[in-house]
Order: structure tokens, then C-alpha cells, then sequence
């Protein structure tokens, strides 16, 4: 049974989130690019490399997967007090966050439907998180 439904954030709040992550990701992906070009002996990869394309996915999961696991946030979603949880309010495993992390793919792929979903959804969940039965927690003001 997911959290009550005034625990869950806006839309607006979890796309800010996103906006945070996804800078720091690109930042992450300019490193990883640049050892990339340095283990390939300076040449860039070609266009549409399947291999470099599985590298920068493997980067971001490894990036959402630890925050997920072992702090139960990024540095976008600390920023706007949201917290990831299991089902009975408890830390995701290693599973439960690989699991979203895949679903979240899934709702950004018909140009974000799975999140926009969140506005016409009861308890304003997204498609990611009713799939992976985890949970973005709105966490008080601290005083």
C-alpha cells in the first residue's frame, strides 16, 4: 500500500528534481565521455555507438542506483525534500531501484506521458512508480 496521498509531491516539484539531476548527469557524462576518448587513444566515438550509448546508460544507473540505495535521494531530489521509499515507507533495495529506474525510462519515452500521468492519477503517482511499487516521499521543513 503506497504512502497517503498528501505525502507525494507535485509534478512540478519532481520535474524540478529532474531538472537538478539531469545537470549534474550531463556533468557526469562529460567525465565519463572524456575517459571514453581517453581509453580509445583520443578518438571520439562515431556517431551512434551502440557500445558508448550503453557506457553513458550504465553511468546514469550506476549515479540513480547509488543515491537510491544508500541515501534514498539525489542531489536534485535533497534539494526539493523528496525521498525515495519502498511500499511500507522503508529504503529501496538494490531490485526495487534498478526496477524503477527501467519504468522511468518506460514513462519518458511517449514524450514524458508516464509523468504527466501523475496530474490525472488519484494519489498523483506516475507510471514509474505504481510499476516499480516505489515511492517519492515529500520529507517536512526542516526549522
Amino acid at each position: 500500500m503506497p504512502l497517503p496521498a498528501d505525502n507525494h509531491p507535485s509534478l512540478l516539484r519532481r520535474l524540478a528534481a529532474v531538472l537538478y539531476d539531469g545537470l549534474l548527469l550531463i556533468a557526469l557524462w562529460m567525465g565519463a565521455g572524456a575517459l571514453w576518448i581517453a581509453f580509445q587513444g583520443g578518438e571520439a566515438a562515431p556517431a551512434g555507438d551502440g557500445l558508448f550509448r550503453v557506457y553513458l546508460l550504465a553511468v546514469a544507473y550506476a549515479f540513480f542506483i547509488g543515491f537510491w540505495v544508500w541515501g534514498g535521494n539525489t542531489l536534485g531530489m535533497k534539494a526539493w525534500r523528496l525521498r525515495l521509499v519502498d511500499a511500507d515507507g522503508a529504503r529501496v533495495t538494490t531490485r526495487a531501484a534498478t526496477h524503477r529506474f527501467f519504468t522511468a525510462i518506460l514513462s519518458w519515452l511517449p514524450a514524458g506521458l508516464g509523468f504527466l500521468w501523475a496530474l490525472i492519477d488519484r494519489q498523483g503517482l506516475t507510471w514509474h512508480d505504481r510499476l516499480s511499487k516505489t515511492y517519492l516521499y515529500l520529507e517536512p521543513k526542516r526549522r
